[in-house]
């Protein structure tokens, strides 16, 4: 007898268990599915096992399910550039960042700032990195500071390295070699 009603309790117990599928989906967001979420990064990337750019950033969302999946750093960012010899060249730094997979594009906005080991600093609100082109640009205000000059302009463009570039509708304190000083 006892062996029946632990038959029909083990029976009535399996056919109780029923998961209402709007009770699933109230329960689990679908916009929860769509992304990651990732604390204290840090991204590697490199080519023929050299080290060019290391990532960091203290949260990061990965949004996966999207025609564009991205990469966004809704806390900021910090970038270090290296040379093919290991050594940090440069640090680039902004209170937000957002990657675009297909593009190869990163965008940093707010705050940003990048500085060299030769001394020289830029400063803007926005700078878009295109990786597939290996070049940084921004149409927006940009200031760059070097060892005797400062100088303005709006939209800016370079090399990833920042070892070439050019500022558009220019103004500041250049130093030009070779010419007398004003008296």
């Amino acid at each position: 007898m006892a062996k029946n009603i632990l038959i029909f309790m083990l029976v009535a117990f399996l056919f109780s268990c029923e998961n209402d599928i709007a009770e699933v989906e109230q329960a689990i967001s679908k916009d929860e599915l769509k992304y990651e979420t990732m604390t204290n990064v840090e991204l590697l990337y490199s080519d023929s096992a050299i080290l060019k750019v290391k990532v960091q950033g203290p949260k990061m969302y990965r949004y996966l399910e999207s025609k564009n999946p991205t990469q966004e750093f809704p806390e900021g960012i910090k970038v270090d550039f290296y040379d093919p010899l290991g050594r940090s060249q440069s640090v680039l730094t902004s209170k937000y960042a957002i990657r675009y997979e297909k593009k190869n594009e990163i965008m940093v906005k707010d705050s940003v700032v990048w500085k060299s080991k030769k001394k020289e600093k830029l400063e803007t609100e926005e700078l878009i990195w295109d990786e597939k082109q290996s070049k940084v640009y921004t149409k927006k205000f940009v200031k760059i500071t070097r060892p005797g000059e400062i100088i303005h302009g709006y939209g800016f463009e370079a090399n990833q390295d920042f070892t070439r570039w050019e500022i558009n509708a220019i103004t500041g304190r250049i130093k030009v070699d070779g010419l007398p000083d004003e008296k």
